[in-house]
């Protein structure tokens, strides 16, 4: 059974995922200062750093923005946005020999901005549907890694290719597995009169930076990403809210939702919650079986550390260790998704001297992610015993 809250309090809304009554995700969201992960814009190149084969550009918020040479198309055609030539970007290495300082490009923001640094964007634009995201100036397709069946993925991708215009792709999502052609269709053709209202706007800019595409906010997201869950029921405690979730529900057609307007002025103490939100802010996570789990952020990947803390086994050492491990990497992935844990994730296991047991602990990690909605990718156990793996944070694009 799944619920959804979502408690207003002053400027801040805070959007939580209750599966049987257990939060299971958590999201803020602060009005004064909006999230432009997805937005679209008009940008206008500042800076070029050709040391840094990168550049910073003016979206119109407080921060400039920041671009990697990676980062921009294979070929920037910006003769629609100004008087610059066309410029092919086949093999260059020269940033400096792609944008310059002064002229418009199209960007979507990546990344959010912190308090350190600017927001990350990229010209590979994503507009993501209920069952397809459309990628305008890709030329490939890939299918969700939760759709396992290989006759499925193939009958996707042939479907999709169809229907997109020559020279673009997409990812076609979890929640398109068993759709009908004119499923999809209806979604491509949203997705793709979208784009074209985007193109359009671009060509008729006379000033920028500007805003041409807002994104849709992690409320919609939810839902859409849930469209295949049965959701219960919805629980807000604010007007603006529950008037925003009718009109989400209406635009994706799930109307059969029932969404509940409280008066209550905190959903969290009225719904008993306060304990579990306050354990999502703990360093430290203890496991049933007496070990525990440290949770570290660093600006370049998050570190996660298997202690066995209070737990001695009852067999020997090996099985001790395999124990703790096993549970917490149940608890490491619940953890991922409550703190919504983006970019890479390194896990110092105790270590395990059985080959066997290391293999089953990656399996284990690879069967729980499944629950995770978001992209994921474990990558293994490196020379040093550390496990690798990386994992999308729940943003606007998938």
């Amino acid at each position: 059974m799944y619920e959804i809250i979502v408690n207003k309090q002053e400027n801040t809304k805070t959007i939580i995922l209750l599966e049987n009554k257990i939060v299971v995700e958590k999201y803020e969201e602060s009005e004064p200062n909006a999230k432009t992960e997805g937005n679209i814009y008009v940008g206008k190149v500042q800076n070029v750093l050709q040391g840094m084969q990168s550049a910073f550009i003016d979206i119109g918020e407080r921060k400039n923005t920041f671009i990697h040479l990676k980062d921009l198309l294979p070929k920037v055609d910006v003769k629609s946005l100004g008087t610059y030539d066309y410029v092919p970007n086949d093999n260059l290495q020269n940033i400096k020999q792609i944008i310059k300082p002064g002229m418009p490009i199209l960007v979507q923001v990546k990344k959010d901005s912190t308090n350190k640094k600017g927001a990350r964007v990229s010209t590979h634009i994503n507009l993501p549907g209920k069952y397809i995201v459309f990628m305008p100036n890709a030329e490939f397709i890939t299918v969700s890694q939760k759709i396992e069946d290989e006759k499925e993925k193939e009958r996707l991708i042939n479907i999709v290719k169809n229907l997109l215009p020559k020279g673009s792709g997409a990812i076609i999502r979890t929640s398109s597995e068993n759709k009908d052609e004119i499923v999809l269709k209806n979604d491509i053709d949203k997705l793709l009169e979208e784009w074209q209202r985007i193109e359009n706007a671009k060509n008729t800019v006379k000033e920028f930076p500007v805003l041409l595409h807002k994104n849709d906010g992690i409320l919609k997201k939810l839902f859409i990403d849930m469209i295949e869950k049965k959701i219960d029921k919805v629980i807000v405690n604010d007007s603006e809210s529950y008037e925003e979730i009718l009109e989400i529900l209406k635009e994706i057609n799930n109307l059969n939702i029932k969404v509940e307007l409280h008066n209550n002025q905190n959903l969290i103490e009225e719904y008993c919650l306060t304990s579990q939100m306050e354990k999502i802010q703990n360093r430290k996570v203890w496991l049933k079986c007496g070990g525990f789990i440290t949770i570290d952020k660093t600006e370049a990947l998050t570190a996660i550390d298997v202690n066995s803390g209070k737990y001695i086994g009852t067999k020997d050492l090996e099985q001790t260790v395999y124990t703790v491990n096993k549970e917490a990497t149940k608890e490491i992935v619940k953890q991922l998704r409550l703190r919504d844990i983006g970019g890479i994730v390194v896990i110092d296991y105790i270590d395990m001297k059985l080959v066997e047991n290391r293999k089953k602990i990656e399996e284990l990690l690879e069967v729980e992610l499944k629950k995770d909605r978001s992209k994921t990718q474990v990558i293994g156990f490196t020379k040093l015993n550390l496990l690798e793996m990386t994992r999308k944070h729940i943003g606007i694009n998938e």
